[in-house]
């Protein structure tokens, strides 16, 4: 499992750390890391020119002592300060080494191989000073590696405030932080690479603030059957979904909850919509007892009885789409699936207010609905009423297409049906129907009706040990 822990979390690990080894030990692991982490990505040092953005705080000093390695394999470094009061033994050490120190952005030659990011630690506020910007744009298209975090960014939500970095490559020490993996923050990250500074045995009581499966996580998940297996005992999943306006919905919804994870689909709809669903798959049955419902999909102005009619069966519901708009009252046990508009029509908040904290509203609207609510996007959260949330980093762009949610929501429904909590379901559905998205797009366009074939695919792959 990923862990990202808050600010106040890695701060109290460091310093139990800190206090078990020799002075300055813990920034000279940090520093030799992102050092390798730099020519790794410039693909040697020497001749390469590699410009430091230095701040106050312990990530200017990082990038200084890093500049310094970098300086003693070659590499032609130059500091800007940022800052008065900078790390003063990485100051001397870069200057030891031969790199060259600026305090103004007019002594600094322009052109760079890369820029490292120490301008703000990881406590700093939202947002970035003029004369940082003005650092950052002396340097267009030169690749930016972030040390910890990029600088600017609210570390422990996710939130962006004003001017921040985005970098080509964040090098992170000891854990993850909140801000890699939570939108919108994450898309400043970029690629992430972890320096192992021996926080773990600090940090092994401290809540993370959001966790990540993996795909160990996942397959350790995963339901099976047993030998005594038979359809019923896997499980029975139902669907109420589609309507004469929207009878793909219905399909794609179906065709997320066949991936095998269960022993048997039924659906339960408008006979026209029966009959094509049952001719695209003939195992589909009618009416009769589940132990999970997913409705809404493209139900309508059908949405409201979808909904009160899977209710009355007293069993776990995924409701999604046009059953979202009738949720009058908690669903302990459920599964909600909106995207970001449709949370915000839910909370009587504005769209835009989702986007830019997406953290605060899942968990706000699974303390009010009393159930586990998955708030799609680029990475999507899943929130349960205690405060846990899980984020998805599995998935592509090209996922956000037209019929995803419908076979995502299936998906979830089956694993509902088979036996998992509503919040193992649906965070493992979510990580499922991003990694067959990845593997069926091959870096290029899909559908959503590619997604759902890949899904058993995937699966065999992950049973067998290969995922």
């Amino acid at each position: 499992m990923l862990r990202a822990h808050s600010v106040a979390d890695v701060r109290r690990a460091e310093s139990l750390a800190m206090a078990q080894l020799p002075d300055g030990a813990l920034m000279q692991r940090a520093a030799a890391g992102l050092a390798a982490a730099v020519t790794d990505l410039l693909g040697g040092t020497y001749g390469r020119r590699v410009v430091l953005l230095v701040g106050a705080g312990d990530n200017g000093g990082d990038a200084l002592w890093a500049g310094a390695r970098l300086a003693g394999r070659g590499a032609h470094v130059e500091a800007l300060l940022l800052s008065d009061r900078v790390h003063d033994e990485g100051l001397a050490a870069l200057r030891r080494a031969g790199g060259l120190v600026r305090e103004d952005l007019d002594g600094l030659a322009a052109g760079a191989d890369v820029v490292l990011d120490g301008i703000v630690g990881i406590g700093g506020r939202p947002g970035l000073r003029p004369d940082a910007v003005a650092a950052l744009d002396r340097f267009p298209g030169v690749p930016v590696v972030a040390v910890d975090v990029p600088s600017g960014v609210d570390v422990d939500t996710g939130r962006l405030d004003g001017p921040h970095v985005r970098a080509d490559l964040t090098v992170t020490f000891g854990t993850h932080k909140a801000a890699h993996l939570i939108d919108p923050a994450s898309m400043a990250s970029g690629a992430l690479h972890l320096v192992d500074l021996g926080l773990d045995p600090f940090l092994e009581h401290a809540a993370p603030v959001v966790e990540a499966l993996q795909p160990d996580d996942v397959r350790a998940l995963l339901p099976r059957p047993g030998p005594d297996a038979q359809k019923y005992t896997r499980g029975v999943v139902g669907v109420r979904a589609g309507s004469g306006t929207y009878p793909g919905a219905a399909l794609l919804a179906v065709a997320g909850a066949t991936s095998g994870l269960v022993g048997m689909v039924r659906y339960v709809g408008p006979d026209a919509v029966a009959d094509t669903v049952r001719t695209a798959h003939p195992e589909v049955v009618g009416a009769g007892r589940v132990q999970a419902w997913v409705v809404g999909p493209g139900g309508g102005d059908d949405g409201a009885q979808m909904l009160a009619e899977a209710r009355a069966d007293d069993v776990p519901l995924v409701v999604d789409a046009d059953a979202l708009r009738h949720v009058d009252g908690p669903l302990p046990g459920c599964v909600l699936t909106p995207h970001a508009g449709e949370l915000s029509a839910m909370l009587d908040v504005e769209r835009t207010e989702v986007e830019a904290a997406p953290l605060r509203f899942v968990r706000e609207a699974a303390g009010r609905w009393d159930c586990v609510v998955l708030l799609k996007g680029h990475h999507t959260l899943v929130a349960d009423p205690r405060g846990r949330v899980r984020v998805t980093t599995t998935g592509v762009p090209w996922l956000a297409t037209a019929g995803a949610g419908d076979v995502l929501s299936g998906l979830v429904g089956s694993l509902l049906a088979a036996g998992l909590d509503s919040y193992d379901a649906a965070s493992v559905g979510s990580w499922l129907h991003g990694a067959a998205a990845t593997q069926a797009s091959g870096g290029g366009p899909l559908t959503a009706g590619r997604v759902a074939v890949q899904i058993p695919r995937l699966l065999r792959e992950l049973l067998a040990g290969l995922g």
